[in-house]
């Protein structure tokens, strides 16, 4: 499980530190992605996989279903560590995620999420302001604290 707030910076050539737990529970093999809400989604292979045969089982004849997997497929790259711990974020990825110097790294339960620092600063606030709101409203989905 990740969990967690990290601050790190991205070097000129494009890589970002990760850190330790988070790359022990990642592996070797593991996906960069678009995720939602401007930021990056790291998945462990395995997590990957699962999550592959959920969109699989979408409706191929639903426009926001194709939409969906073209740009979350499309914008996928396997990662890959250096001798340091880094990872390369290819370019459009960072372009996606607006990342540029500095930037936050969350722990998500079954993922890890690489966010600018600035923004994720802005999502935190706005969500901390209605963090009962939105739980309330988990209910809906039979979720309970």
């Amino acid at each position: 499980m990740f969990l967690g707030e990290y601050q790190h910076s991205i070097d000129d050539k494009g890589r970002i530190i990760i850190p330790a737990k988070f790359r022990d529970a990642l592996g070797t093999d593991f996906i960069v992605t678009r995720g939602l809400d401007s930021c990056l989604f790291v998945y462990p292979r395995e997590e990957w996989a699962q999550l592959e045969q959920r969109i699989r089982a979408l409706p191929s004849m639903a426009a926001n279903a194709r939409a969906f997997s073209r740009l979350l497929f499309s914008g996928a790259s396997e990662g890959e560590w250096d001798k340091q711990g880094r990872v390369n974020l290819p370019n459009h990825l960072r372009d996606y995620a607006k990342l540029d110097k500095e930037c936050t790294i969350i722990g998500v339960s079954t993922r890890v999420e690489i966010w600018d620092k600035a923004t994720w600063e802005a999502y935190s606030h706005a969500s901390e302001e209605s963090f009962n709101e939105i739980a309330e409203k988990l209910v809906d989905f039979d979720f309970h604290f």
